[in-house]
């Protein structure tokens, strides 16, 4: 398993002390999936305290302290932050996820760590100096049949997240829950466990499905067999098919491809529906605007259609990417072409609003050359002149300017009815 080397140097000076560094975690998984490695988390065995860990790491980069309490450092070598912890215990004292109490053990063994760890496929290590693969739990064996299992049904119970975490991994590897799993995970929606989780850790896991998971529908069809559902009342998921599709379409700009994702997803509900589920997962008002806006015109584009009016289009631009809504309007028709997407999509490229939105002929400076005094009667002169741009009476600067100067002849509300002289 190719590592950075800073990981190699931190581990020989931790075993130079008599202590032992191993890699954990999903970043032993995603070597066996071959994917890329985007973090690295590292246990050390045989400390007396994260104290003795914290001193070791300070000698070769900058460490963080926000996870101590919970017995995990974030080190910092140029520019690339790793997870060092101990191997602990958990404890649950209260409600919520913060609700524990962490007991770092020296000298547990690398299976008795691993007990806390959710699923088999993140159970396995790499012991740094031995170059070793460790698999307590046989992960590989159940990735090789695509199958998500279990360790621990006592810590698995005390953090329900794992529910929503057996979900995003099943869609994000096509893997099957384990009959025992998935009894247990029903089980702690029944028994409404799910009630006291955070809307921002339960929000992380639907950002994991939508934006890793090249089948999406697996984890909503998992969802709707677990119970969770009924968390989400408002979801219909006739969506589910083109939310697949949508997968393919990515790019690698989390927030466009959320945005897509979720509009997609809710594109069969009404506004207020799909405002009251997203609500129920983020307080991020400018985001949800931004989904809900594809909605809005999803569901005026058989009137505009109808309509065949310039206007509506140069409007339209001024709303949202019409290009990526062409997108979005394709992807819910499963990729076939339709009537009215293709008169969208052409009469938006005559208009040169397909790419980019209808931009203002005039700005403040035009207004100060034809001899105005700036007040705030600016903004709604050049208002008038980009409601005619939307109608289609002006299209060029002059055109404009000529529209303006025509307009001013018999604006009267300017302060004090002052004239105007037009250079």
């Amino acid at each position: 398993m190719q590592l950075p080397n800073i990981l190699k140097i931190v581990s020989k000076r931790l075993a130079s002390k008599g202590f032992k560094a191993i890699v954990i975690g999903g970043s032993i998984r995603d070597h066996f999936l071959k994917l890329p490695i985007k973090d690295y988390d590292i246990e050390v065995f045989g400390l007396d305290s994260i104290d003795e860990l914290e001193n070791i790491l300070r000698e070769y980069g900058k460490v963080s302290l926000v996870g101590k309490s919970f017995g995990v450092l974030k080190f910092t070598y140029n520019r690339e932050t790793y997870d060092f912890s101990c191997p602990r215990v958990e404890r649950k004292i209260s409600k919520g996820h913060r609700g524990f109490s962490v007991t770092c053990l020296k000298n547990a063994t690398f299976k008795e760590a691993s007990l806390r760890r959710d699923f088999t496929i993140n159970s396995m290590g790499f012991d740094i100096e031995n170059r070793e693969f460790l698999d307590p739990f046989c992960g590989k064996f159940d990735m090789q049949n695509r199958l998500l299992r279990h360790i621990n049904t006592k810590s698995f119970i005390e953090d329900p997240l794992r529910v929503y975490r057996a979900i995003q991994f099943s869609a994000r590897f096509n893997y099957t829950l384990s009959k025992s799993t998935f009894k247990l995970c029903q089980e702690m929606v029944r028994d409404n466990l799910l009630d006291e989780l955070p809307q921002q850790r339960v929000y992380i896991e639907f950002q994991k499905l939508l934006l890793k998971a090249q089948k999406p529908s697996i984890g909503f069809n998992l969802m709707e067999e677990l119970g969770i559902l009924r968390y989400f009342p408002e979801l219909n998921l006739d969506t589910l098919p083109s939310l697949d599709i949508m997968a393919k379409y990515r790019v690698g700009d989390n927030r466009r491809d959320l945005t897509l994702s979720f509009a997609i997803l809710c594109s069969n509900l009404e506004l207020e529906s799909a405002k009251s589920f997203l609500y129920r997962l983020t307080n991020e008002h400018k985001f949800i605007d931004s989904i809900l806006i594809y909605i809005k015109y999803h569901n005026l584009l058989d009137k505009f259609y109808n309509r065949k009016l310039d206007r509506d289009i140069r409007k339209l631009s001024t709303k949202i990417d019409i290009k990526e809504f062409i997108l979005f309007e394709k992807i819910l028709n499963l990729d076939n072409s339709s009537n009215k997407i293709d008169w969208l999509e052409e009469r938006a490229k005559e208009l040169n609003v397909y790419n980019n939105p209808l931009k203002p002929l005039l700005r403040g400076k035009d207004l100060i050359e034809l001899g105005l005094t700036p007040s705030k009667d600016f903004r709604r002169l050049l208002k008038v002149v980009f409601k005619a741009q939307l109608n289609g009476r002006v299209s060029t600067y002059n055109e404009a300017m000529e529209f303006l100067k025509s307009y001013l002849v018999n604006y009267k509300q300017l302060k004090n009815n002052a004239k105007i002289t037009i250079k």
